[in-house]
């Protein structure tokens, strides 16, 4: 599974457990109510997930994570030249 996916998966899921978590404490014993609770806790992660914008799963993550990779490519090389 690709980090990204991964990220955005755990993101889901904490939001979802959290979320269940409230709702179980403060109460609601149906399956139902808990289940509702879960989904309308999962809206945030999922605006964050359409958001082109977002920093961390949009298009501008995507920019930053190729040039993060740009530049530990580059550190690699100037590495690897210094120990010859």
């Amino acid at each position: 599974m690709k980090p990204k996916m991964k990220a955005m998966l755990e993101s889901y899921v904490r939001a979802f457990v959290v979320a269940a978590g409230v709702a179980y404490s403060d109460g609601f014993k149906g399956t139902e109510e808990i289940l509702i609770a879960g989904l309308i806790a999962i809206a945030g992660p999922a605006i964050r997930a359409i958001n082109p914008k977002d920093p961390a799963f949009g298009v501008v993550a995507d920019i930053v994570d190729a040039e993060l990779n740009k530049l530990a490519k580059a550190d690699k090389k100037k590495k690897a030249v210094k120990k010859k």
